[in-house]
């Protein structure tokens, strides 16, 4: 074996541990594997192959990826649509792998999310005018990525039932 080919052999055992060390944490999209090797200033070429290898092996799987991060950010943190798309973009994932996996969004799911939230928000509120308490509860139910449309009814159906 010749020096050039131990040292890609090196940087491609390199490139693999940075990967595999990250993957033990935490499922991560090809996106963020990416940009954490090129970080690390891994070669491009060894960086596809890497990536080509691991999704052959199922180590990493954007679909799979996207639907549990849906699933995690509506059901545990209580976040809307436009929040999670934002998150999915920000970690590298395909506009059309993120659309499916929204897709399997259930429309109650994201209601209950954001009403579960809202009424945890409310009772910080309690004693507020009316007005900046609407405001306030808006601007968290926005912040998190719901739609005007559920973020005017929630606030209404929560802040109303304090009355």
């Amino acid at each position: 074996m010749t020096s050039e080919e131990t040292s890609r052999a090196d940087q491609v055992e390199f490139a693999r541990r940075i990967a595999l060390n990250l993957l033990e944490r935490r499922q991560r999209s090809e996106g963020e594997l990416r940009a954490a090797l090129a970080r690390k200033n891994v070669p491009q070429d060894i960086i596809d192959e890497l990536m080509t290898r691991f999704t052959e092996v199922q180590l990493i799987d954007d679909a799979a990826f996207a639907e549990a991060l849906v699933t995690t950010r509506v059901q545990v943190e209580r976040r809307g649509r436009t929040r999670i798309r934002q998150e999915l973009r920000t970690k590298g994932v395909d506009q059309e792998i993120i659309d499916e996996a929204l897709s399997g969004l259930d429309v109650e799911d994201e209601w209950e999310a954001a009403r579960t939230f809202a009424s945890r928000r409310a009772k910080s509120l309690v004693g507020l005018d009316p007005l900046k308490a609407q405001r306030r509860l808006m601007g968290a139910l926005a912040r998190r990525g719901f739609s005007p449309s559920i973020v005017t009814q929630v606030t209404r159906e929560t802040l109303g039932a304090q009355d």
